[in-house]
């Protein structure tokens, strides 16, 4: 865990900087305020809102994987359109899969496929948006202009279990997946580093050098006493209510149960085989390892889909690492019973062109895509719609991103049309269109 008392202010004889302290509100965590945090969850629990006991798991494709060379392939198509990877048989009967995907292909009678999901915005930035908090933005490189749906969880459930994080990101967050007008209490805590590596910690984790538990202990009860003398005389309530909340969050940062879920050297060796010992891999049992223990949205972001050009070289690599990862979180659920509890979600900001260019790659497409789901309450071994010929738009049950968010909202018991007010105090519902797809909801 860092803590920020070197900036701004005046300095106590070891360092810290009052004034900040008090203002962040004790401890800061990666960016989240965690007393903020833990207030917005006092405040729910006291308003009597239970939400469900449900977890969110997505797997964040960024550039756009190709549907043509992973789930809607097109044998019969022509070679410019098909390219060089031939369909597998799967689990579920009459779905083939890639080649490259054969443990993928083992449990696809645990996945619910949609193949026919659309929204005609191929820009990166600007799709990237609108897949990631359900809004399109108002230019093509947009800032975060709506809150994600990973901040919006947060806000609405909190954790799982009491001083963990709601929302997580492994390693780093994408772009447009922070808590815009919600609030930096809603933004996700970023693991960094990477977990395949012999020598991987959580930095934000970590007490900074020169620290010990001992010194902090010591200073949080200086502040303590030193905040008395004022503490009656503050009208706004400030410190006293810090008092319950700077407490917990001083807990969060020296719980054992906490770094025992970031520490994924914990983890039985064959588990970790099962996910691949590589950086996608183990960021996916860290998710898992995350969801079991208390947060209720993880981020793995497994970015790098642009392929322009050796479209076909390039997922010779990507794909067995992306199977590996995705089945085995898919079998390690399941085995753990936490499957239909885990919403697993699959995308990119859009797919490729069905088309093969000059340079063996193919290019944005946004007009139809594949979203691998699974667990959450959805249907097992399902897959909804289709894309034409050549994969070039939906032939029938067109869906849009929308759609799929809305799906989300309602298996964790989120209503979409609830309002937050934005930065120009104006009421914004969390989803202002899209519906629930009736047809893959269990």
């Amino acid at each position: 865990m860092i803590l920020d008392v070197h900036s701004g202010g005046y300095r106590c004889c070891d360092g810290i900087n009052r004034r900040n302290f008090l203002r962040t509100g004790t401890l800061a965590f990666g960016g989240l305020s965690l007393s903020g945090l833990l207030r917005q969850q006092a405040m729910a629990a006291a308003a009597g809102e239970l939400p469900k006991d449900m977890s969110v798991i997505l797997f964040w494709q960024g550039g756009g994987p190709s549907q043509l060379d992973m789930w809607d392939m097109k044998p019969d198509a022509p070679s410019e359109f098909r390219g060089s990877f031939n369909p597998i048989n799967s689990s579920l009967d009459g779905l083939q899969v890639c080649e490259h995907m054969p443990r993928i292909a083992k449990v696809c009678d645990k996945i619910t496929l949609l193949r026919s999901v659309t929204h005609g915005d191929s820009g990166h930035e600007s799709a990237t948006h609108t897949l990631l908090t359900g809004y399109k933005p108002t230019n093509d490189i947009p800032a975060n202009e709506a809150p994600s749906y990973g901040s919006v969880v947060a806000k609405e459930m909190g954790p799982r279990q009491d001083g963990f994080p709601a929302y997580v990101t492994v390693p780093t967050a994408p772009k447009s997946s922070a808590a815009a007008y919600l609030g930096v209490a809603y933004n996700p805590f970023e693991t960094q580093g990477d977990p395949n590596s012999d020598n991987f910690s959580v930095q934000n984790l970590k007490i900074p050098g020169g620290l010990t538990l001992e010194r902090l202990e010591n200073r949080r009860a200086i502040l303590q006493h030193f905040d008395t003398l004022r503490r009656d005389i503050d009208s706004s309530g400030l410190i006293s209510g810090m008092d319950t909340f700077g407490q917990q969050a001083y807990n969060i940062v020296t719980s054992p149960k906490v770094q025992a879920a970031f520490d994924i050297s914990k983890e039985d060796p064959k588990t970790r085989d099962l996910y691949g010992r590589t950086t996608w891999g183990q960021n996916t049992l860290l998710a898992r390892r995350l969801i079991e223990s208390g947060v209720r949205f993880v981020t793995v972001n497994v970015g790098g889909w642009d392929t322009h050009a050796n479209n076909f070289e390039g997922l010779k690599k990507k794909l067995p690492e992306y199977d590996q990862a995705f089945a085995g979180l898919i079998e390690d659920l399941a085995q753990r019973g936490q499957l239909d509890k885990t919403l697993v979600l699959s995308w990119g900001e859009f797919g490729r062109t069905p088309r093969i260019n000059k340079d063996a790659g193919r290019d944005h497409w946004s007009n139809v895509f594949s979203v691998a789901m699974a667990g959450g309450g959805l249907k097992q071994g399902f897959v909804l719609g289709e894309s034409d010929a050549r994969a070039e738009f939906p032939k029938e049950r067109p869906v849009s991103p929308q759609d799929v968010l809305a799906t989300m909202y309602h298996q964790l018991g989120i209503d979409q049309t609830k309002n937050y007010i934005n930065e120009a105090d104006r009421p914004v519902p969390i989803l202002n269109y899209g519906e629930p797809i009736k047809e893959i909801i269990a």
